[in-house]
């Protein structure tokens, strides 16, 4: 579907340059002299690399439909991930890096959203939030909390995330999966 250059937004994924593109930052930019443009941040699905582009309001871009499939995670088996189709049962291999470095939030039975091209994914969706138990954090020093200062801790899954310094070794906390930052204590 073409749309126009001015309409690229974040998280669009386009055909540019014979190869899929998701876009990672566009700002509009009007400049005193000429036209009107739109400068955008774009990374290659295939290799990973980065590239900067300038559309103008008059140029048009192709953007991708891709099909949004539920999978469930299954287990990890060496450098292969194993996912389930939740419509049809059927079983999905995929490399360790296709995840990248959202891996440590991925556990056993999640269920994800895999953003499929020709029957090929591209993609992979987590849940926006996910609970954690916090296994290692610093012990609160009396009178430090009058300050809103956050302390480092340790989750689970080896990831750090800083916590306001209330939250105890043990307790579960939700996590933001895209930015990877604390939200609040679960309940």
């Amino acid at each position: 579907m073409k749309i126009n250059g001015n309409s690229v937004k974040p998280g669009m994924i386009v055909e540019h340059k014979n190869d899929l593109w998701v876009v990672t930052k566009s700002q509009s930019v009007k400049p005193g002299k000429g036209g009107a443009f739109n400068q955008v941040e774009m990374k290659s699905l295939k290799n990973g690399s980065k590239l900067n582009e300038r559309f103008r309001a008059s140029e048009e871009v192709e953007r991708v439909r891709v099909d949004e499939e539920k999978f469930q995670y299954l287990y990890q088996q060496e450098n292969k991930l194993i996912f389930m189709n939740l419509t049809d049962y059927e079983q999905m291999e995929l490399d360790v890096e296709f995840i990248g470095n959202k891996i440590d939030l991925l556990r056993e039975n999640d269920e994800v959203i895999l953003e499929m091209y020709d029957e090929k994914p591209i993609g992979i969706q987590l849940p926006n939030t996910l609970i954690f138990e916090v296994s290692e954090t610093e012990a609160v020093v009396k009178g430090q909390t009058a300050a809103s200062s956050n302390k480092p801790a340790v989750l689970e899954n080896g990831l750090r995330v800083m916590v306001p310094p209330f939250i105890e070794q043990g307790e579960k906390v939700i996590i933001n999966t895209e930015d990877l930052t604390y939200l609040k204590r679960a309940e």
